[in-house]
C-alpha cells in the first residue's frame, strides 16, 4: 500500500467494519489514508494515524424503528444491534450470540439495552437469528423488500442495513469526485454481497479466489485468495507498471 501511494495510486479501504476496528487494522500496518466504514455510512481520515470522522450518513429514527418492526414480523426471533459513529448498542439476546470476531468487541464490552435506538445517529443496523444462517436470513429479508434501508451482507454471521441509497459505491464515488478521479480509473476489490454496488461502479472489478461464486460471476478478474496475498500482488503489479523501463532511465 505504501509503494502504491508513493507511485500516485490512492488506496482507500472500503469495509463494513466500525471505526474502532478500522483504527486497530490501520495501526497494525501504518495505513494513513481514507477509509469507508459501515458499508459507506461513515468516512474516516487516518492521516495522523487516528480515525477522524470526515462524514456520516445516518438512518432516520423512523426508518430504524420501521425496519426493526418489519423484520420482527418477517422472521420471528430475530435480534438487533445498532451502530453509531462511536457507539454500538446491542439487545441482550444479540450480544449473547456474539463472539469477539463478529464486531471486534467482546460481548461484555458491548453497550446492552433492550432499546437500541439511541440519541446518537444510527449509521447501521445489524440483525441475526439464533437458528437461521445469515445468508438465508439475508435472502429472506431481501425478498420481503424492507423500505427505508439498504440491506446487505458481508459474509459475517449477521445481516446489515444502512440508509437507503448508501453503499460502499456511493461513498467511494463521493471520495473519487473530491480526488478528481472517474470510475474508469478505479479498481475495486470485493468478495461479498456488500461489495456488489462498488464492483459494478468501478471501471475494473476484482475479487479473490476465496470469494462467493456470485461475486466471481460479475468481476473482470479473480485474484489469488486472501491467504495467498492476492490483493497485495495486484498492488505490486500496479506499482511495477508505473516504474520506468530500463530504456527510459
Amino acid at each position: 500500500m505504501a509503494s502504491a501511494h508513493q507511485m500516485g495510486i490512492e488506496v482507500v479501504w472500503a469495509t463494513a467494519r466500525a471505526r474502532h476496528s478500522i483504527h486497530d487494522l490501520a495501526a497494525s500496518c501504518g495505513f494513513t489514508g481514507r477509509a469507508i466504514g459501515a458499508n459507506g455510512a461513515v468516512v474516516l481520515d487516518l492521516a495522523d494515524g487516528t480515525p477522524v470522522i470526515a462524514a456520516t450518513t445516518a438512518i432516520g429514527p423512523a426508518s430504524v424503528a420501521h425496519a426493526i418492526d418489519r423484520l420482527r414480523g418477517i422472521v420471528p426471533g430475530i435480534v438487533f444491534a445498532t451502530v453509531g459513529p462511536t457507539r454500538f448498542v446491542a439487545e441482550p439476546e444479540y450480544a449473547a450470540l456474539c463472539e469477539f470476531a463478529d464486531h471486534h468487541r467482546h460481548p461484555h464490552e458491548m453497550e446492552i439495552s433492550s432499546a437500541v435506538l439511541t440519541a446518537e445517529p444510527t449509521v447501521k443496523i445489524v440483525a441475526r437469528h439464533p437458528a437461521v444462517p445469515s445468508v438465508e436470513l439475508y435472502r429472506t429479508v431481501l425478498r420481503a423488500s424492507v423500505g427505508g434501508v439498504e440491506l446487505t451482507h458481508s459474509g459475517a454471521p449477521y445481516i446489515e442495513m444502512s440508509a437507503a441509497g448508501v453503499s460502499k459505491a456511493s461513498a467511494l464515488a463521493q471520495l473519487c469526485n473530491e480526488y478528481g478521479i472517474g470510475p474508469e480509473s478505479v479498481a475495486a476489490v470485493g468478495d461479498a454481497f456488500n461489495d456488489l454496488p462498488m464492483l459494478e461502479w468501478a471501471g475494473t472489478a476484482l475479487t479473490t479466489n476465496n470469494a462467493l461464486d456470485e461475486i466471481k460471476a460479475v468481476v473482470d478478474r479473480v485474484l489469488n485468495s486472501n491467504d495467498d496475498d492476492g490483493v497485495a500482488e495486484y498492488l505490486e503489479e500496479l506499482v511495477r507498471a508505473r516504474l520506468p523501463r530500463a530504456d527510459e532511465l
